[in-house]
Parts: C-alpha cells; structure tokens; sequence
C-alpha cells in the first residue's frame, strides 16, 4: 500500500470529501457546497484548497477561467491511512474495545454489519485469551 500523508486538518477533510465525491470539481462548486455547511468566506475555501494541492492531495488544471481540482489520493486509501495512524498510537489492549465503541456509534448499513460479522468470524478462530500491552519495552 501507497503511504500517504494523512496530517491534515478538519477543514481539509471536508473540502477533499466534497471533491472525492464529485470526483472533479471547479473552486467555484467547492466554495458554493462548503458555504451550505459552513460560514466559510471565498478566500478560505481558496486557502485550503491551495494547501491540499501543495500537499499534493489535489491537482489543479486551469479550464478556461476556472480552476478544476481532482485527488491525487483515493478517499478509501486516506482514511484508512488516518485510522491506522490512529490505531498506530493506541495501546495494543485498548483497540479492541475502541474497535467495539465505534461498532456501537458508527451508521453502518446492513451489508457492513454482515461484513464484519463475517471478519469477526474468520478473526476469532486465530484469536488470542488476551492481548498484551504494547507501550512499554520487553525485557
């Protein structure tokens, strides 16, 4: 798997989900469907954009008069990048039980309850008793 840097900031998160699900757009689209969610100004939404193209999260292509921003990154490859730095930090013993709060928490369609029902499965024929805290060195 691609490493991608996933150090971005909320604000970033939801103008890379708008374009994600556009799978293109123009700033002026951006702007107009982060402005129904948000009380950004032009300029930020500007600003931000120009940051993720610096990260080299979107490309631009200037089309016309208009700029067109695409990802550089899939939205399924960065997320799951940001849940593993995520998981990354956590105390092996605790994941578990974070992993069973967000089951509990997280809208999920009945195709991913049967998914990970069906994951659940297959992991707890390998399973161990417990699982052994990994924050401090072995001796």
């Amino acid at each position: 798997m691609t490493t991608v840097k996933t150090n971005i900031s909320p604000s970033e998160w939801e103008v890379m989900r708008i374009v994600w699900t556009l799978q293109e757009a123009y700033s002026n689209q951006v702007i107009e469907l982060l402005q129904k969610k948000k009380s950004w100004g032009d300029s930020t939404i500007k600003t931000l954009l120009g940051r993720l193209v610096k990260k080299n999260l979107l490309m631009t292509k200037k089309v016309q008069n208009k700029y067109l921003y695409q990802a550089t990154v899939s939205e399924d490859q960065m997320t799951e990048n940001a849940a593993s730095d995520v998981f990354a930090s956590i105390c092996d013993m605790k994941k578990g039980s974070l992993v069973i709060d967000l089951a509990k928490q997280v809208p999920m369609s009945k195709a991913d309850i049967q998914e990970l029902q069906t994951v659940l499965n297959e992991k707890i024929k390998t399973a161990p008793e417990t699982v052994a805290c990994n924050c401090l060195p072995k001796n």
